[in-house]
């Protein structure tokens, strides 16, 4: 490095191009590198479709045809009838417990409509409206929850995994199976259900961090309906979106407006076609609301109020695609009508099925618990044996 003179007696360092920096305002002008996690952040706000009165909103999502949106509003009437019929079946005690999910109607069904029928579903505990979407007799999706059964359905038959009452546990199982149908060459996509508070569990990052490093065909379908039981969506995360969490793992996310019905079935289609195409997992947030308590033994009005209530009745999913349904020639006052009639029939033949006493044996309670029994189950099952022999014995 040479220090030639200049006038006035100044020695001037000069130094070679190669290892020359450029100066801070050189440094301002050169143009930005790219993000590399923006492909995979959710837009900036909630995707919507429709307004609360039912107008449509420029959107670059895809629409569904006019008449897989009119299926859409008949699963959704008629799974708000199951819902609350299965409400009322708890007070005449013909149910043990109902986790409700009224409000939730628009998540509950297009979930189910996004996928195929060999595709997987893995509920949570509060899917029930779903489970009937999809098909399954509403008693059997029941049974669970009237204490008659493990499952009432057969979960290999249907592709569709027991309810999940442990939090995220299903997460794991969803990617597993997802992996699995994926490595022998099946284009199979596993849809799990979750709630936000499942987010702060272990298990929910396990799933997605093995879904992620693996790229399995998963798709993570998070209902952020603001409470994990009692406690606010405040105090379960910092983060802008629970969406933004699939972005830590590298995976595709995106949120949407979970009352917009329209919006919650173009975005879940799209991410189930990205899990179909081998490109990896993808995380869905919606926000929505749940309308009912946490289950009917819970008592809401701890920890909101009715006026928070009340605004989210003004967003009623339903109310809003019937509006757009009507305004687009899809829907008039007959198919509306025509929808709610046969509701209202599902829920009678739910009611009279339901109010038939139940033939229960106590020891199948101990099948399909292990395909090997174990020594300890083998024991506990003589024992009811054993007081059941007794009692009868007593009787006669």
């Amino acid at each position: 490095m040479s220090t030639p003179q200049v006038p006035g007696g100044l020695a001037v360092t000069t130094t070679p191009r190669a290892v020359r920096r450029a100066s801070p305002r050189a440094r301002r002008t050169t143009a930005p590198q790219p993000d590399p996690a923006a492909p995979l952040l959710p837009s900036r706000d909630p995707v919507r479709m429709l307004d609360e009165s039912g107008k449509r909103i420029p959107s670059e999502y895809a629409e569904p045809p006019g008449e897989t949106l009119r299926e859409l509003y008949r699963r959704m009437v008629i799974g708000r009838r199951f819902d609350v019929q299965a409400t009322a079946l708890t007070k005449q005690g013909r149910l043990a417990v109902y986790p409700s999910s009224r409000g939730q109607e628009a998540c509950q069904v297009a979930g189910v409509m996004a996928v195929r029928p060999d595709d997987w579903v893995f509920p949570t505990y509060r899917e029930s409206m779903a489970l009937v979407s999809r098909g399954i007799d509403p008693v059997e999706v029941l049974t669970l929850l009237r204490g008659d059964w493990h499952c009432g359905y057969d979960p290999a038959a249907l592709h569709t995994a027991p309810q999940c009452t442990p939090l995220a546990t299903q997460t794991i199982h969803a990617a597993g199976v997802a992996y699995g149908e994926a490595y022998q060459g099946r284009d199979t996509v596993a849809l799990a259900f979750i709630g936000d508070g499942a987010t702060s569990e272990g298990d929910f990052h396990e799933g997605v961090n093995f879904a992620a490093v693996f790229r399995a065909p998963v798709v993570f379908f998070v209902q952020n309906n603001r409470y994990a039981i009692s406690v606010p969506l405040s105090r379960q995360t910092a983060a802008p979106s629970l969406a933004y969490k699939g972005v830590g793992y590298g995976i595709a996310c995106e949120q949407v407006d979970g009352n917009d019905p329209v919006a919650v079935l173009a975005v879940l289609n799209r991410a189930v076609e990205h899990a179909r195409s081998g490109n990896g997992p993808f995380l869905v947030e919606a926000h929505t609301y749940r309308l009912e308590p946490h289950t009917n033994a819970d008592d809401a009005s701890r920890y909101r109020t009715m006026d928070e209530v009340e605004a989210w009745l003004g967003r009623d999913p339903i109310a809003r695609l019937e509006a757009y349904l009507r305004g687009a020639g899809v829907l008039d006052d007959a198919a509306v009508e025509a929808v709610r009639a046969e509701a209202e029939a599902y829920a009678a033949d739910l009611r009279e099925r339901m109010n038939a006493e139940p033939t229960v044996d106590p020891m199948s309670l101990f099948d399909h618990v292990y395909a090997t029994p174990t020594p300890q189950l083998l024991e506990q099952r003589e024992q009811v044996r054993a007081e059941l022999a007794a009692e009868s014995e007593v009787e006669s």
